[in-house]
This record gives C-alpha cells, structure tokens and sequence, in this order.
C-alpha cells in the first residue's frame, strides 16, 4: 500500500520566524506550552496542517531552534519528509542553522527548500547579499540546488510563492511504502478525560487499525489501540508519514513515555548494543576516541552511550563502522537513521544508520568481526541474511527474528528465502519454522564425521559410537552462546531434529551407517590382531565352558592375560563379544555364554507349558541344582526378556514365549 502522507518540518536558529511562518501558513500557533508563549521560543515539537493550492494536504512539524532543544528537534526531524531551512533575512547563517542542515543530513532527508524570513527588515541590496552567501553556505548539501524563497510572514510577501513551490516539490516526492511492522516512535504522552492514555508521533512504517494488538518498546507492555486521530480527526486507520494520536487501553501516561516506540507485537526486540555506519563530521574537529561517552539520538529517544571503535580514534570528515554500546535499551530495525551528540559540551558531532540492532560485542582485534559490517552496510539481501544465519549457528532464526535483523519483511524476504532455498545455501526446519545456514549443517557434518574418526581409532574393537554420546559431544552445553546478543535468551534450541537431519544426509551420502542406538562410519570394520583373537577365542571358550556357573569377569580377565596391556585389551574383547552376542550380560558383574542362556530359556518354556507355574525350588531343578547366587539374577533376566512373568513368588509363561 502506497500512501501520499507528506511531513514537512522547520529548521534553522533560534528567532529566525519558523514558528510564525508556519502561523502565517496554516493560521496554528504551534506555541503550545506556557513556558514557550512566557520565553518567546519553541521548546516541545509542534504540529499544524497545511492546505496546498492544489489540495494536497500535509503536516507541518515545527522544531524548535534554540541550541539546548536541539534533542527535541532530532525527534521531530526523524519523521520528515521535506525540510524548510529558515534563515532570518537579517542574521542570515547561525550555529544552530548550520548544525540543523547538519542533522537533516545525516538524518537522510532528501528534499528540502530555504526560506528567508523578515525580509521586511531588510532592503533589497542586503536580500541579495544573504541569498549569495546562504547559497555558498549550502554548497556540497543536500539543499544545495534548492529553491530560496523569500517571505515576510509580517506582511505576507513570498507566501504564495513559498506555497506554490511546496505544492511542486511535493508532487515529486514519492510515496511512502507502508511496508513491516507499525512503529510509532512516542514524542508526547498524556491523559484527557474520558479517554484515558493518549500517545502522539509520526508513523515510520506499516499500518494500524482501531482495535489492533500494541506492544511498546522497549518495556514490553501490552496494550490495544481504542482510538485513532490524525490531526486531530478521528480515523479508523493510520498509514506512514502521518501525525498519529493512538488511545491506548490499559496503560498509564507514566508507563508509556517519550523515547518508547508503539509497535506490532513482535515486531522489535530491545538492545543495549547496536552496529553502526557512523559519518564523523568535520565541523568535529578533532579525533573521536574509542570509548568517548555520547548521546545517541534514534526516533524520539535520546539514550547515553560509549562509542566502541576498532581503532584507538577516528578523524572527522569520513564514515566508519562502529558499535555502541548504551545505558538503556532502545528497539530499532536495520536502515534507521540516527545522531550522535557529544556528551560535554552538547553539540551534533556525527550520525548515520543502524547496520544491525541485536548484535554481539565486536573484539577489536578480530578483524573478521568487523569486516561483516562491510556486508551489512554494502552487501546483497541474501548475504546480509546469509550472514546472520552463519551468525546464529546451530540456533538458527526464525522469518521473524530475520526481518528484525535484515528489514526485510512478507514477500521480499520470502523470495530471498526461496531463493536461498533453492541453491540450498540454506536449510528450514519445517517444523520449528527455523532457517539454518546450510554452512553450519556442512560443519556439524564434518565435525561428526571426525569425531566417530576418533571414536574408532580410541577404541577399534568398538564397532560403533552410541548416538548421545556423538550428540553430547556435537552440541555441547556452551553451544548456546551462538552469535546472537547476550541480552537476548536462547528460548529454543532444537538440538535432536539438526541432529536428525545431519545423521540422515550422512547415511545419504553413504558416509555412516546409523543403528538404532549407535553409528558408525561406513569404512570402520573392527579388524582383531592376533593377540586379540586369542583373548577373544579363550574369553569366549571360558564363558562357554562355565555353562550356568560362569566364572566373575575378574577371574576370566586374570586367567587369560599376562600383563596389564592385554588386561586393558581384554575389556575391549568383552564388549565386542556382548555387541555380537556370544556373550549376554545377565546383571552387573553376571556375563553367560549365550548357549548357557538359550539352554535354560529353552528348559523354562518347555517346563511351564506343561506346569501352570514355576517356584524357585522347581527352577533349581531345572539348572541341575544351581545356587541362588546365580538362579535369582537369572530368573529376573528371563522376567525382563519378557520370557516369564513374576505372579507373588511364582514364575508364570507369558503368552508371546510360548
């Protein structure tokens, strides 16, 4: 949905006339505190509508001009379409116009007009001499082939001029796309009676609808929109670009403050840490340190902050990439414009845009780190996303977690998805709606692979590795500190379905071989030297000869080997004689050939299909007289096998053994 919603705001200095410029324009006095109309200036942004000749209709935020207002003035400046750059005709360039022009800039405005103000206070000759030297002044901005209109809001000259120019200008400025989430970044809060919490700001991006779900960031709170008014008119529906009054359930005026953002639930996520692209100003001067406190300027918040920098210091007049890292959380997305203030003396110093709003601390001397903000700021849609999925490892992210990352949102991220999909550069875990990077499966598959390698030259008589010891030992309990930001909880962590699907594309590939409990390598076979064979053969002979009187595994082990490397080898033996069941574990401690076994099992069945049941005493018969040392932890064997059922101190055949 495109949408004709056109803001324009004031800037320039203190007393230059913008205030009664746009009183003069649109009959409002956006002087609307007492302590304004008291000290004659502009201290709270204020707001008017304008009619253009050709009946277009826009909003006109005035910003106030004087130096210590100038974090008000980056607020209203935030939602700006068009800039109107007032200069008094008889003071012509001030500090806090040029600092003004400066933040618009940086704040990414892109049209933008002059007016010359109190041009009834000046002759001819001193007009034509300002306009040459505010031309000078605009020279390399991005007002520098703007028009210079003259005005006297005192007698109304150059007014329908300045407003014929607007109405052309205008028409040439695009639409806005109401594309993501709703976000309303607060400017004023209040209570009016019979209403209850009222919050104004300019709408950023999406829509929202009478009786639509809130959440204001970055406390969290939930909230349901009871009313809408733009300009003061009740709607039903506001889009991008418009001055938005939202009435708002449930919540307090104390709770929802200026700063806050009212957004789609979901839509944000609160940091304390932001990447950065950061132009340092040349009007700076000197060299910005790592680590200098400042005041970072984002929407409507203001929030104190250490610039991070890879470098000990920067020079001004070049664009860098940078971190920050804040005292409050504040919830942005990717492509957000900000400023950055000095923190003592107060004055603009440099600002840019947000590259990424959930990163992780930045090591200044790991130069990768900071090259993936080359990617973020220059690179293609699917590298950008490409790079977080690398970034969030085994933990992937979900469509939503990408679009707070990337500012991508519905069909333009779905066909980057797509895309993605189709080259297999990326891998979706249907049912938890988790995008992995297909780089991080290779890994995890490469890493298995060469943990079973080491598995079977540890223990080569092993045939395979149980399946949650290779798991542990591939996702390791650390494994939560994936590249995502330490504010931000590892919710879910869907460790058995990636390990699934990288054991299932390994037996594909023909690579392993996955049992039930175990898996190996395709190419491990266990391979007996011949001192192994002989502790096999003589372990095997042992267990065989000992019938239902099998002899301790200590006994066995001392019987057949000379010295402790063979006692050691001998162990390996056992488990490779229990895998391939010559041998059976009948308790801790308790091994039997199977012959023995399957002989008994045998005497069993027969026995109690003739007899309803089986005591101990007839059972002892059965094994020719076998002491109860080794007849109970047989008699339970047979219990669990499923081959006998206990019924008081009787022995019963269960259906399926017969």
């Amino acid at each position: 949905m495109d949408t004709k919603t056109i803001i324009i705001g004031t800037a320039g200095h203190i007393d230059h006339g913008k205030t009664t410029l746009v009183k003069a324009l649109t009959g409002t006095d956006t002087d609307r505190l007492k302590e304004e109309k008291e000290r004659g200036i502009t201290i709270e942004l204020g707001f008017a509508r304008l009619e253009l000749p050709s009946g277009q209709s826009v909003g006109v935020i005035d910003v106030p001009g004087h130096e210590r207002f100038v974090k008000n003035m980056v607020a209203g400046v935030a939602g700006v379409d068009l800039v109107a750059l007032v200069i008094a005709a008889d003071e012509g360039v001030m500090p806090q116009t040029k600092e003004h022009l400066e933040i618009c800039q940086l704040l990414g405005v892109k049209y933008g007009l002059v007016v010359l103000t109190k041009i009834d206070m000046v002759d001819e000759e001193w007009l034509e001499l300002v306009k040459d030297d505010v031309s000078s002044f605009l020279k390399g901005t991005f007002l520098e082939n703007a028009p210079i209109i003259p005005v006297s809001a005192v007698t109304g000259r150059g007014l329908d001029e300045l407003l014929k120019t607007l109405d052309e200008m205008i028409s040439k400025i695009p639409a806005r796309k109401a594309k993501g989430p709703f976000r309303l970044p607060v400017d004023r809060s209040f209570t009016m009676k019979g209403f209850g919490t009222v919050v104004t700001g300019t709408a950023i991006s999406g829509t929202i609808n009478l009786g639509d779900e809130v959440r204001i960031y970055p406390p969290g709170i939930e909230s349901r929109v009871r009313g809408i008014q733009i300009h003061g008119e009740p709607r039903e529906t506001s889009v991008p670009g418009l001055r938005t009054a939202l009435n708002l359930q449930g919540v307090t005026k104390e709770e929802v403050q200026r700063g806050m953002v009212v957004a789609t639930p979901g839509a944000l996520k609160p940091s304390y840490l932001l990447d950065l692209e950061f132009y340092y100003l040349k009007s700076a001067q000197k060299p910005l340190k790592h680590r200098t406190p400042v005041r970072l300027h984002v929407g409507t918040a203001e929030v104190i902050g250490r610039i991070l920098l890879k470098e000990d210091e920067i020079e001004p007049g070049a664009t860098y990439y940078c971190q920050i890292k804040l005292e409050e959380p504040v919830a942005c997305l990717p492509e957000d414009r900000y400023v950055i203030r000095s923190y003592s003396p107060i004055r603009t110093i440099g600002g840019g845009r947000i590259l990424n709003p959930l990163p992780r601390r930045r090591k200044r001397h790991k130069d990768w780190m900071w090259d993936e903000l080359k990617v973020l700021s220059k690179g293609k849609e699917e590298d950008i996303i490409l790079l977080h999925l690398k970034n969030a490892g085994i933990r992937g992210l979900t469509q939503e977690e990408l679009s707070i990352r990337s500012g991508l949102y519905g069909k333009p991220l779905k066909k980057e998805l797509d895309a993605l999909l189709g080259k297999k550069r990326i891998v979706k875990l249907s049912q938890d709606n988790i995008f992995i990077s297909s780089k991080v499966l290779e890994d995890l598959k490469e890493k298995a692979l060469k943990l079973l390698d080491e598995y079977h030259k540890e223990r080569p008589l092993v045939e395979a590795m149980p399946k949650e010891e290779l798991k542990s030992k591939l996702f390791p309990s650390h494994i939560e500190r994936s590249f995502v930001p330490a504010s931000e909880a590892v919710t879910r962590l869907p460790v058995q379905r990636i390990f699934n699907r990288v054991l299932e594309e390994l037996s594909k590939e023909g690579r392993v071989v996955v049992g039930k409990e175990s898996i190996r390598l395709s190419t491990h076979k266990v391979l007996l030297r011949k001192d192994e064979e002989r502790l096999k053969k003589e372990m095997e002979e042992l267990f065989k000869n000992g019938g239902l009187s099998p002899p301790s595994l200590e006994d066995a082990i001392n019987r057949i080997t000379k010295d402790q490397g063979e006692k050691e080898a001998s162990r390996e033996v056992l488990g490779l004689l229990l895998r391939e069941g010559r041998l059976i574990k009948v308790k801790d401690g308790l091994f039997y050939h199977r012959d023995a076994v399957e002989e008994i099992e045998k005497r069993v069945i027969s026995y109690l299909k003739s007899n309803e049941e089986m005591g101990v005493p007839e059972f002892r018969k059965l094994t020719g007289g076998l002491s109860r040392k080794y007849m109970i932890p047989l008699l339970e064997y047979l219990d669990s096998k499923k081959v006998t059922i206990r019924v008081g101190d009787k022995r019963r055949l269960r259906s399926k053994a017969g």
